[in-house]
């Protein structure tokens, strides 16, 4: 009953009071963002939901476009200026993914949306990761989040689809404020961004 109904009540309204009480921030990482990012603050890309279907994600730029002589992006370590770390440090760039929570892309907790490119790229288990909303936290993101290894990760996701539960819910989410305040898990090891899967990480 909680998976197929009240949990997408419960992202509605927590998504919602966020979103109100939050507005403030808002406003404040849009003026910053503007000014540091010089231009849009916010970075919309294509990911997979629930059942494979693509939405745009919503989140703040902790990047900004700066391109070289042809026109190439900058390599991201280049991109990532100071305020984009401690975007990224804080976790405040994922706020407006709230706003795909309340349209129903995306729930307050599941698997983490990847790239589109991935979805050839996963096995049989793995497809399973989409049966249900991507989350704006996840299993996989309070055991580790980007310091896990890939095969790691998708274990996790698998084992959230196959045991939802409105008190595992509770849980992730209490940790995930945990990690968050302690800049827990923000990048892998001597990395700017995250490593990309290949289908055999």
């Amino acid at each position: 009953m909680y998976k197929n109904f009240f949990k997408r009540v419960f992202d509605f309204i927590l998504s919602l009071g966020a979103l109100i009480v939050l507005a403030p921030v808002f406003l404040i990482l849009i003026i910053l963002g503007w000014k540091h990012m010089k231009g849009n603050p916010f970075f919309t890309q294509d990911r997979p939901g629930k059942d494979g279907k693509i939405f745009k994600l919503i989140k703040f730029r902790s990047m900004s476009e700066e391109k070289d002589e042809n026109g190439n992006y900058l390599p991201d370590d280049v991109r990532l200026n100071s305020y984009g770390k401690k975007l990224r440090s804080s976790s405040l760039d994922e706020l407006p993914e709230l706003i795909n929570i309340l349209k129903g892309d995306m729930a307050i907790v599941g698997p983490r949306p990847l790239l589109v490119q991935y979805l050839p790229l996963y096995n049989e288990e793995q497809r399973h990761r989409h049966d249900v909303r991507p989350g704006l936290t996840g299993l996989a993101q309070v055991n580790g989040r980007n310091l896990l290894s890939w095969a790691d990760k998708f274990k996790y996701d698998i084992e959230y689809v196959n045991n939802i539960t409105l008190l595992g819910d509770i849980k992730i989410i209490l940790k995930t404020v945990k990690n968050v305040l302690s800049h827990e898990g923000i990048t892998g090891e001597g990395s700017s961004t995250v490593e990309y899967f290949n289908g055999h990480n």
